[in-house]
């Protein structure tokens, strides 16, 4: 695997991946025919998820994911090599400039159908609740947490399309809006700014109502299996968000 690697970039200088990702390995690697994010996965899990990342990727539409320069099989590992961003994570504190970037983006992936012949996650399989007006065609990142936000030199990268669903459109905002909490927005700020974007008016109050509930419900019971810091940052966020979607005027 290693020597088709670096017959490929012209070299192995190997970075790994400080963390956040599916595939067993994950690391930039430089050559002197090109800098690439190479992911290599060998487990059944890992490498389904990898495949179905592969796919994700060559959905959408270029510039916002990274391109895919190429990925083989070989001794039972699949590898691929995705464009390489260099930049920080995006800041989505209120008064950012980043927010600019990722209302842009979150616009053009609104519009983005999910192709057909694909076997992409449903709502239910993606979230573990369900409600109908979570149904639709889009092509949905479900995790835009600010890990996956890369401003690089030629503008926003969205990485690790893993979890991508077909979902309606206003779900992308509406799960964005914890992380916009996290980032020190309060809930009616980050309602605020999510009515910017198109997506937010294609459903209800009632329907946000509803998903808020759940989705908090959920982190909620797992904040109490599970230890690990994000899963409770999590719990707290959508606790905050659904709190404030259950105290607004019925008349909102």
């Amino acid at each position: 695997m290693t020597n088709v690697i670096a017959e490929r970039v012209g070299g192995t200088d190997v970075t790994p991946a400080s963390g956040g990702d599916h595939a067993e390995i994950a690391a930039r690697v430089t050559g002197i025919h090109e800098t690439v994010f190479v992911k290599a996965a060998s487990s059944d899990l890992a490498v389904r998820s990898l495949r179905y990342e592969l796919q994700a990727s060559r959905a959408v539409t270029v510039p916002y994911s990274p391109a895919v320069a190429w990925d083989f099989e070989t001794d039972g590992w699949l590898v691929a090599a995705f464009e390489y961003c260099p930049g920080p994570h995006a800041d989505l504190s209120p008064g950012s400039p980043d927010l600019g970037l990722l209302r842009a983006a979150l616009n053009h992936l609104g519009e983005l159908q999910a192709p057909g012949h694909v076997p992409w996650f449903s709502p239910v399989a993606r979230l573990g609740f369900t409600d109908p007006a979570m149904d639709g065609d889009t092509l949905v990142h479900t995790d835009l947490n600010p890990a996956n936000l890369i401003v690089t030199p030629a503008g926003l990268r969205i990485v690790d399309w893993a979890y991508t669903t077909r979902a309606a459109a206003w779900l992308e905002p509406a799960l964005l809006a914890p992380w916009l909490i996290g980032s020190g927005h309060t809930p009616e700020q980050a309602e605020i700014w999510l009515a910017q974007t198109p997506a937010w008016s294609t459903t209800t109050p009632e329907v946000l109502d509803r998903f808020a509930s759940a989705n908090a419900a959920k982190w909620a019971a797992k904040a109490q299996q599970l230890t690990a810091a994000w899963v409770h940052d999590l719990a707290a966020w959508t606790g905050r968000w659904a709190a404030h979607r259950s105290t607004k005027p019925a008349s909102r």
